[in-house]
């Protein structure tokens, strides 16, 4: 098997060899390792995606709005930097569409990275796919295929408050229980412990 380190260095020397400028090679490294850690073909979709790139043209995404379209597809590595780089904005949107998107798989670990970003939830969608991230965690995925992924019609994208699993009553009685949890030590249980075998002497 493959370290991590591994992927992650090989990965970087190839984006730069298809053409791509190290700041973008840096990301893609990171993106890879971090599929590949969530056990998504990150990898192999790259490798394919790298090779059409011989008989292929792809539109970059570099200004991102609620619906975006292109007859030529979207290459998922520039329109991932371009979400990553606009998140802060784009997070009003609430729901955003890209029609188009060439390797969708290489797109996730973007909005996987930009869910820590904004500190909201980003869910994912394209044809029957679901992945939902949050603080940088794959925290749901219905696809669990090792399959190369070559495109996607419609992809969507929605954010997602954060809110907590509990009421404020279950919060408040957790808290009252918590400040039960400390007792004063006592002589006689000082001197119980020191009899119980522990001695700093030899």
């Amino acid at each position: 098997m493959r370290s991590f380190s591994e992927i992650d260095t090989v990965v970087k020397r190839a984006t730069k060899g298809v053409g791509f400028n190290w700041g973008v090679a840096e990301e893609v490294g990171k993106n890879i390792k971090l599929l590949e850690m969530f056990g998504l073909p990150g990898l192999k979709n790259l490798n394919d995606y790298f090779n059409s790139l011989k008989s292929k043209k792809f539109q970059n995404l570099t200004f991102i709005s609620n619906h975006n379209q292109s007859k030529i597809p979207y290459c998922p590595i520039i329109s991932g930097i371009s979400f990553l780089d606009q998140v802060n904005e784009l997070k009003e949107l609430i729901n955003i569409k890209i029609e188009n998107m060439s390797y969708p798989i290489l797109f996730l670990p973007f909005l996987s990275r930009a869910s820590e970003v904004i500190g909201k939830k980003i869910s994912f969608k394209f044809d029957e796919n679901i992945f939902l991230f949050n603080f940088n965690q794959n925290i749901y995925s219905n696809y669990f295929s090792n399959k190369i992924l070559e495109n996607a019609k419609l992809t969507e994208i929605n954010f997602i408050e954060n809110n907590n699993t509990f009421s404020q009553e279950e919060w408040d009685n957790l808290y009252k229980l918590s400040t039960n949890t400390f007792v004063e030590e006592s002589d006689e249980l000082k001197k119980s412990a020191a009899g119980a075998g522990l001695t700093d002497n030899d």
